[in-house]
């Protein structure tokens, strides 16, 4: 059976140079292309900081099963690169991920473990090339 937990709602306009705001007013902010000088953020950067946010937790997730605890600094440096080549535009990803205070072998164990539970990994699995980095 299918539940759904939450359902995120946005309106945008002017699409790269518009505006984006939600449903409950908690996100509203300007847009700009990427690189522009312009005011606001960029759908990649929206995009990297809901994964790098989702991602925590479903490292958080992992760490409960293995009975440890996030270190308090754990963090993710997301960057998602969008290109261009001759078949079109494309997004790709980093996912740089700091968990000190954990001994390599289990930081990797929980890392691997949100991989596969994080909606957003689920999302871009198979669609975009990604790369998650253990720092």
């Amino acid at each position: 059976m299918t539940k759904v937990l939450y359902t995120g709602k946005t309106h945008t306009t002017g699409g790269r140079d518009g505006a984006t705001r939600s449903s409950d007013g908690r996100l509203d902010v300007q847009l700009s292309a990427p690189g522009s000088s312009a005011p606001g953020t960029n759908p990649e950067q929206l995009f990297a900081a809901g994964w790098s946010a989702c991602f925590i937790g479903a490292m958080g997730l992992a760490a409960g099963a293995l009975k440890v605890k996030l270190p308090g600094q754990t963090a993710v440096d997301a960057e998602v690169d969008l290109v261009n080549n001759e078949t079109g535009y494309f997004l790709q990803a980093r996912l740089n991920v700091s968990l000190p205070g954990l001994d390599r072998e289990t930081a990797q164990a929980i890392v691997d473990g949100a991989h596969q539970t994080c909606p957003y990994s689920k999302l871009s699995r198979g669609n975009i090339d990604v790369e998650i980095n253990l720092v």
